[in-house]
């Protein structure tokens, strides 16, 4: 009986996968943000979880939300890890930590390329840290 119980699930997940890869839509998921993925590394009792969700034309949408830090400001960066690089994305403050993805934001043909190639992070800025307290890189 517990088969039977699995199936429907296990039905709706790969058909969200197939979707998902048919419309060439990338997901940089299960996010967590952290202060020693900072350059240079931070130490924080602070930290951030989240989702990104970026599709094959460059639209992103997602969130991340930050616990222990009063965040001053978020953006999608360019830079590899262990580097900094300028703002592709300012991200909109939501309520309580929450920082959002604005709708309508979308990367340009090199956005898309360095999100590819792992180029892209999410950093929040605090006033104790304002080149960034919490980071996590953008994966495919």
């Amino acid at each position: 009986m517990s088969k039977t119980l699995h199936r429907p699930r296990l039905t709706t997940a790969l058909a969200a996968l197939v979707l998902t890869l048919a419309t060439g839509a990338a997901l940089a998921a299960d996010l967590v943000l952290s202060g020693a993925n900072e350059v240079p590394p931070v130490t924080t009792t602070a930290s951030g979880t989240g989702s990104i969700n970026i599709a094959a034309d460059g639209t992103v949408s997602g969130s991340v939300k930050t616990t222990g830090v009063k965040g001053t400001m978020a953006h999608i960066h360019r830079g590899a890890a262990g580097k900094n690089g300028p703002v592709l994305i300012p991200l909109t403050a939501g309520s309580e930590g929450e920082w959002l993805v604005p709708a309508g934001a979308k990367l340009d043909a090199e956005g898309m390329k360095a999100y590819q190639a792992g180029e892209l992070y999410i950093n929040v800025h605090s006033e104790a840290n304002k080149g960034g307290e919490l980071r996590v890189q953008l994966k495919p």
